[in-house]
């Protein structure tokens, strides 16, 4: 088990025993200030076990997170809790009473802080418990309770689907910063986090194991011939080859521009022989490739010592076999292979998409069970007609932002108006609890229950529209009516403790996806951008440009004589190299231009409100200032006068690029079609 392991599950135990002290906590001011009440002494004594369960847990949590009996542990403690605050409801009078939200607000909070198997379970049991309390105590106004279980639950669900909806998204931003956009393989962090973790696996089994590395061979020559287009099909064959030929288990990598990798668990020198003799000949023809490798524990016993060794053993392979550039048949055979295999995709507006129709579901299904209570159990009510006419229009909203969700996550003022609608729905919901006598009434439930999910979509708006919400509920408890001054303020403290605790997982849950989705979209090496971060700053950068009739100009940076850096002085010393250049670049443009690295030794970078002068200067400038260390070649390539969107701009920046490799004057003729490779000079 890894160190962080046992630390994390440490914190997870006294955080959630933290988090339930604030139900008792909340209850000390209460059992104080009404303590010539019935029952105080017995309520206190509850209080009491309550604390003491914390304190007991928080002290002894390194020991429960240590034990296998964890989860037996976890799960005595949770029905201790929730029949004691069964109890307390019952002790205090019944469902009807300051004590008696307990019970729907701990459903509310497990929603938010357990996995769905869980939460079915002590939902069920909190369910029981709550029943138990309404058949032997104060059943409330008519419906209350029946209403109470109905909202509890249908506010507890959607808290559940949107917080699995965002674990979902966690998972496949995390899946995604691991992939290398292109071949669809691991990408240099991904693959090193593999590789630890299968070398950790073969130390406690005492299994072997073995790191290839595949270098394609005459790679550079393949761009500077053809052009980068089919570069980029050579390397996504090479992916899609490794991934066919090796077993489903065994990870592939691409480490670096035309540098794979592989890491084969349970597998002996022997038997990465044969695995090498298949690679060759499934490389053959189209992307000839030298390969070396290293055996886990038998030849090396580091990463470090199997890296340099692998390494070694490729250099030896490149210098026994005549290499050439494919001709332009091989290369075109890259596309005849299927499409890579299917990763998971994010798009950048799931959140909001997510969030603003989880809203919807929620403006639907809370007024819908106030529907219920308006037609069966209001039936005598003298503003029965006027609930029914405001609850109507309520789910209405809702059913309209849920079915827009899509096109308001793609609105930029999306925020604004979904933030309106949800206003406007809590200010029906205070007028329906006036018109139903208070905030004792059945339709209280409406206003206080859906707060913590509503901060839990958006904690950023839902904080303020929370703050209101309670200022409208203490106006009508003031004004209009409430059981006590105790029962208000109890069901508003619950509703706040549980919405405190769904803002701060909110705000942990946004900042692992903040940092899950910049890594997804920057190169590990350089920290720019990569082809996956690029892609979606130029389509934003796009259409600001045709929306603005603003300019925009591309260009395409390949170094010139980078594969001699490798082959002569290492791969940490290229590596080094391609740090310093995209840091030069950096320096070199305005803050607001986009740079990325799209593989190997290829940049390109975006300028943004720059005609074709003013890109002029900064290739000039760019040229001088990378020139320092290493020649670079730059195509440039105009929005409007080169092409419409990026596969023309790269194609005619691509095709200059090459007229300068080549020695050529830049070249002016019209660019032939997208998928086709260019051909080799004829000089």
């Amino acid at each position: 088990m890894s160190t962080s392991a046992p630390h994390a599950r440490v914190r997870a135990v006294r955080a959630s025993a933290l988090r339930s002290a604030l139900v008792p906590l909340g209850g000390v001011p209460y059992v104080v200030a009404t303590w010539d009440g019935d029952r105080r002494p017995a309520m206190a004594a509850v209080i009491a076990v309550l604390l003491g369960i914390v304190l007991a847990t928080v002290a002894a949590a390194r020991v429960i997170a240590r034990s296998r009996l964890r989860r037996w542990v976890q799960l005595t403690t949770l029905v201790a809790t929730v029949e004691a605050y069964a109890v307390l409801a019952w002790l205090d009078g019944g469902v009807y009473s300051a004590f008696g939200a307990l019970l729907p607000f701990s459903v509310l909070l497990f929603a938010v802080t357990m996995p769905p198997r869980p939460f079915i379970a002590a939902g069920l049991l909190s369910a029981v418990a709550y029943w138990a309390v309404v058949l032997t105590g104060d059943p409330g106004p008519p419906g209350y309770a029946v209403i109470y279980t109905i909202g509890i639950a249908g506010i507890g669900i959607a808290c559940l689907r949107y917080a699995g909806a965002m674990a979902s998204l966690r998972r496949r931003l995390a899946e995604q910063s691991r992939i290398d956009p292109l071949t669809h393989t691991l990408n240099r962090r991904g693959f090193d986090e593999r590789l630890f973790a299968e070398l950790a696996e073969a130390e406690r089994s005492g299994e072997s194991a073995v790191l290839l590395l595949i270098d394609l061979d005459k790679f550079k020559a393949v761009n500077d011939t053809y052009g980068h287009r089919a570069g980029d099909d050579l390397l996504a064959f090479t992916g899609r080859t490794l991934i066919e030929q090796l077993r489903a288990h065994d990870a592939v990598g691409r480490i670096g521009g035309d540098e794979f990798a592989a890491v084969l668990s349970g597998v002996d020198a022997a038997g990465a022989e044969v695995v090498v003799s298949r690679l060759y000949a499934a490389l053959d023809g189209t992307a000839a490739a030298s390969i070396g490798f290293a055996c886990y524990p038998a030849e090396a016993s580091t990463v470090e010592e199997l890296k340099q060794l692998a390494d070694e053993r490729v250099y030896q392979d490149k210098a026994r076999r005549s290499r050439e550039v494919p001709a332009a048949e091989a290369v075109t055979r890259a596309l005849s292979v299927g499409p890579a295999p299917t990763r998971a995709s994010v798009s950048p507006l799931e959140r909001r998409r997510r969030a603003i129709a989880a809203g919807g579901w929620l403006g639907v299904v809370d007024p819908a069970t106030g529907m219920i209570y308006a037609l069966f159990y209001a039936t005598g009510h003298p503003h029965r007609l006027a609930m029914i006419v405001l609850l109507a229009v309520t789910m209405c909203l809702g059913a309209i932002v849920r079915l827009l969700a899509n096109r308001l996550s793609r609105n930029p003022s999306a925020v604004k108006i979904v933030m309106g609608f949800a206003v406007l729905q809590f200010g029906m919901a205070l007028v329906l609890v006036a018109l139903d006598g208070g905030v004792g009434t059945t339709m209280a439930i409406g206003l206080f229950a859906p707060m913590p999910f509503v901060v839990m979509t958006t904690p950023r708006f839902g904080r303020p529209l929370v703050g209101g919400i309670a200022i409208g509920y203490l106006l009508v408890a003031i004004f209009v009516g409430t059981p006590s001054i105790w029962y208000a303020l109890s069901h508003l403290t619950g509703a706040l403790a549980v919405a405190a605790v769904c803002a701060t997982k909110a705000e942990q849950a946004a900042r692992q996806r903040r940092k899950l989705s910049e890594l997804s979209r920057t190169d590990a090496l350089t920290s720019a951008l990569n082809r996956r971060g690029f892609t979606e700053r130029f389509a934003a950068e796009l259409s600001h440009a045709r929306r603005h009739h603003r300019g925009l100009s591309l260009l395409l940076l390949d170094l010139d004589g980078f594969k001699q850096v490798n082959d002569q002085q290492g791969h940490a010393a290229g590596d080094d190299l391609l740090v310093w250049v995209a840091d030069t670049i950096r320096e070199n443009v305005h803050s607001h231009d986009v740079v990325a690295r799209l593989g190997g030794d290829e940049f390109v970078i975006l300028l943004s409100a720059h005609d074709q002068p003013a890109a002029e200067v900064a290739v000039d400038l760019l040229r001088s200032a990378v020139g320092a260390r290493i020649g670079v070649s730059i195509g440039t390539a105009e929005l409007g006068r080169h092409g419409t969107d990026f596969e023309t701009l790269y194609a005619h920046a691509d095709a200059e690029l090459y007229a300068q490799k080549s020695g050529r004057s830049r070249r002016t003729e019209p660019i032939r079609e997208v998928s086709e490779y260019r051909q080799p000079s004829k000089q």
